[in-house]
């Protein structure tokens, strides 16, 4: 019977992330269709400096539109797979949440926002995190003391670590400045791992499942 019932749950789960990934295809496929109308108008005066280097006019074409294309699509991979995230702590935690805190260390912002407040866990969950700005370590460090001055363990979920050098310099400081306030911080492999040991939900396989299904093998 346990059995049964675990099987059911994943299918459950299975069903509103398979409808979760439909809705966000579908817009995404909305926006870039009528962002590539948009562009049919765009001036391509600037086509003559990329012709100065070296860029043919319709390779520059080609770039312009991917480049329009990889902003959506990275968008909306993001949202996905961190929306995607939360139904599984709230299929097993269903009082977990998105959750809003002051910020009590300063004017700006005024609020940090909290992806996913599972007890006494505050999860921030990223797809990927490939930024390379310095002033972001101040601000991640801003946070994660204002969600520990709250009571709350600061946890970072991130699946796809960068590739580029000073991006990833960036994420082995925010590591450890993590670990040096009693958080915990998973990339990779773990991330997955943190929310299936969490949730008992295993949500890279469905994921896998779900883009077999799409390409039909």
């Amino acid at each position: 019977m346990l059995k049964i019932y675990k099987a059911g749950i994943v299918m459950a789960i299975k069903q509103k992330i398979k409808e979760l990934a439909k809705k966000y295809s579908d817009n995404l496929k909305s926006k870039i269709d009528n962002r590539m109308e948009e562009m049919k108008a765009d001036d391509k005066s600037h086509y003559l400096i990329y012709q100065v280097l070296g860029i043919s006019d319709k390779e520059g074409h080609l770039i312009d539109l991917y480049q329009n294309k990889g902003r959506f699509l990275y968008k909306y991979a993001g949202s996905f797979l961190e929306e995607a995230t939360k139904l599984c702590f709230l299929e097993t935690f269903p009082d977990s949440a998105t959750t809003k805190i002051p910020n009590t260390l300063g004017q700006r912002p005024k609020t940090f926002e909290i992806d996913c407040l599972e007890g006494n866990n505050a999860i921030e969950i990223k797809w990927r995190d490939a930024t390379t700005d310095g002033d972001h370590i101040t601000k991640e460090h801003t946070r994660i003391k204002v969600i520990h001055d709250a009571g709350y363990q600061p946890i970072r979920v991130m699946f796809y670590y960068p590739n580029r050098t000073q991006a990833m310099k960036i994420q082995n400081m925010l590591e450890t400045l993590y670990k040096g306030i009693g958080g915990e911080y998973y990339y990779g492999d773990s991330a997955w791992e943190y929310v299936k040991n969490r949730t008992t939900i295993d949500l890279k396989q469905i994921l896998e499942d779900i883009a077999k299904e799409n390409s039909g093998d």
